[in-house]
C-alpha cells in the first residue's frame, strides 16, 4: 500500500510514539522572529538549557517592523524591545540573524524559500500560524506557539498528533485574470474555514501542477484559514528548479542526489487518503472559477463571506468603495496608463516581501555591521529591475519596504475608523488590520491592483 508525502515526511522524523497517543517529532527546519520567540527563550534561559540544533534555526525580523521608515530606535517601544531581544538571543544562542544588515530580512515565509532553506521531505515549523507556506515545497509545515518554541530550541522535537489527510484536486485552466488567491477562497468557500480541523491539505491535480512556486505558496499559505494546520503540494521539477542554486540549497556536486530524494517523497501513485475533494467524480474545474473577494468571518464559523459588506443593490462586494489597498506585489500590468483613484492616495501600500531598507543612516543594531556591501535580496532585485517601484510610484502607490505591514496591522499601517481595505494579504477577522470598525476585503493582487484604479471593487477580467 503506498503512502502519502505526509506519512513519508513524519514516518522519517518520528523520534518516539509517546504514551498519549502523541508523535515526538523531530523538526528538520525552525523559523522564528521577533514577536513569539523572545518569551521562549527566556523560559530556556532560566531553565539554564542551550539552543540544542542551533544550526537549523533562522531569525528574521518581519513583524513589528515599520514599512516606511525602517530607521532605529522605533517610535514604538515595544516593537524595541522585541528587536532588541531578538538581537541578543541570536548572539547569545549561536542563531543565525537574517537581519536588515545582512541585506536578506524580509517575511519570514519568504526568507526561507529564497534563502533554500525550505526543502521537500522537511518539518518546518515557525511562530507563526501561516508556516503552512512552506507545504509549497513538499514540506510538512506548521504553526506552533510559545511553549512549542521553547521546546524546539530546547530539544529540536516536538510532541504533535498525526493529521488525517484530505486530498483537493483542481483541474483545469484558469481563465484569464482568476489566479492563484481566487483558486483558494473557493476552496476555503466550499470546505468552510472550520472544514480542516484535523486534516493535512494535500493540493493536487494539473491546475496546481502548472502553478509557479509562487502561486503554490499563496495556496499553501492559507490552507490554515481553512482549518488545516498543514497544505502541501507534491514535490515536482518545478521545485527543484526553484531550489536550484539557492544559498542553502545542496551544493552542485551534491545537488543531483537531492533532486532524487525530493522527488521520491511525492505521495506514491497508491496512496491512501483519509478523504478526496474535488476528485475524478467531482472534478474542481479551474475554468469555472471566478472571483470570490471576501471580507470578515461571521462569528459562527461560517466560511469568509462578502455579505457583511454589500453594495448599494445588496449584492456582496462588488463595486463597493474602497479607501485603503495594501498589496504585497500587486500587479503593474496597466498601471503605467492607469493612475490611483483619486480617493485613495496617500493610502495605497505595495512592496517586495523581501528587501534591503533605504539607508537613511547608521542605526543602532547596525553600527559597524558592514552593510554597504549587502546583496540586494532576489525579490527586491527582480522588482526592480522590472521598474516595479517607479511604476508603481508614478501610478500614486506608496512604495514600501519588507514587512508584515497591515497583515496584521502590529506597527504604524493600520486602518483607521470605517475604512474598507482591498488587501491581498490572508486573514481579515476584524479588529485585525487595526480598526475594530474597519473591514477587509481578501483578493488576489490583479484585484487590488484594479480596485487601486477604480476606487472600488472591480472584476479585474474587465480591464484586461
Amino acid at each position: 500500500m503506498g503512502k502519502t508525502l505526509l506519512d513519508k515526511v513524519w514516518d522519517l522524523h518520528t523520534v518516539r510514539e509517546l504514551p498519549n497517543g502523541q508523535t515526538q517529532l523531530f523538526i528538520g527546519l525552525h523559523l522564528i522572529h521577533e514577536v513569539t520567540s523572545p518569551q521562549a527563550f527566556q523560559m530556556i534561559r532560566e531553565k539554564g538549557l542551550r539552543v540544542a540544533c542551533p544550526q537549523r534555526t533562522f531569525a528574521t525580523v518581519d513583524h513589528i517592523v515599520p514599512t516606511d521608515n525602517p530607521n532605529r530606535p522605533y517610535a514604538d517601544g515595544l516593537a524595541e524591545e522585541m528587536m532588541v531581544a531578538l538581537e541578543r538571543n541570536c548572539r547569545d544562542f549561536g542563531v543565525k540573524f537574517f537581519n536588515f544588515a545582512s541585506g536578506e530580512q524580509g517575511i519570514v515565509h519568504v526568507v526561507g524559500p529564497e534563502q533554500g532553506l525550505t526543502q521537500p521531505g522537511l518539518t518546518v515549523a515557525c511562530g507563526d500560524s501561516h508556516t503552512s507556506s512552506h507545504g509549497a515545497f513538499g514540506a510538512i509545515a506548521f504553526g506552533v506557539g510559545t511553549t512549542q518554541i521553547r521546546d524546539i530550541l530546547a530539544s529540536q522535537t516536538l510532541a504533535l498528533t498525526r493529521p488525517k489527510v484530505r486530498r483537493i484536486r483542481v483541474s483545469g485552466a484558469l481563465r484569464p485574470g482568476v489566479y492563484a488567491k481566487d483558486v483558494i477562497l473557493a476552496v476555503i468557500r466550499r470546505l468552510g474555514v472550520n472544514g480542516g480541523i484535523g486534516f493535512a491539505y494535500e493540493f493536487a491535480g494539473e491546475t496546481i501542477d502548472r502553478m509557479t512556486m509562487e502561486e503554490r505558496l499563496t495556496i499553501c499559505n492559507m490552507a490554515i484559514e481553512g482549518g488545516a494546520r498543514v497544505g502541501y503540494v507534491n514535490p515536482d521539477r518545478t521545485t527543484v528548479e526553484f531550489l536550484r542554486g539557492r544559498p542553502y540549497a545542496p551544493r552542485p556536486e551534491e545537488f543531483k542526489a537531492a533532486e532524487s530524494w525530493w522527488l521520491s517523497m511525492a505521495s506514491d501513485r497508491d496512496a491512501v487518503f483519509a478523504e478526496r475533494f474535488l476528485g475524478r467524480r467531482r472534478a474542481g474545474a479551474a475554468s469555472r472559477l471566478g472571483h470570490q473577494p471576501r471580507s470578515n468571518r461571521r462569528g459562527d464559523g461560517d466560511p469568509p463571506s462578502s455579505g457583511a459588506i454589500q453594495n448599494r443593490q445588496g449584492r456582496p462586494g462588488r463595486g463597493v468603495q474602497i479607501h485603503v489597498l495594501r498589496s504585497r506585489r500587486a500587479r503593474a500590468r496597466g498601471q503605467n496608463r492607469c493612475g490611483v483613484h483619486r480617493q485613495l492616495h496617500q493610502r495605497t501600500h505595495v512592496g517586495p516581501a523581501r528587501g534591503r531598507p533605504r539607508r537613511q543612516g547608521a542605526s543602532r543594531g547596525q553600527r559597524g555591521s558592514g552593510d554597504r556591501g549587502a546583496r540586494v535580496p532576489k525579490v527586491q532585485r527582480e522588482a526592480e529591475a522590472e521598474g516595479l517601484p517607479e511604476v508603481f510610484r508614478a501610478a500614486g502607490f506608496e512604495w514600501r519596504n519588507a514587512g508584515c505591514s497591515m497583515c496584521l496591522a502590529m506597527n504604524p499601517d493600520k486602518l483607521k475608523g470605517r475604512e474598507i481595505c482591498a488587501s491581498s494579504s490572508n486573514r481579515n477577522f476584524i479588529g485585525r488590520q487595526g480598526s475594530p470598525t474597519g473591514r477587509t476585503l481578501l483578493m488576489s493582487p490583479a484585484m487590488v491592483a484594479a480596485a487601486a484604479v477604480q476606487g472600488r471593487v472591480t472584476d479585474v477580467r474587465e480591464m484586461l
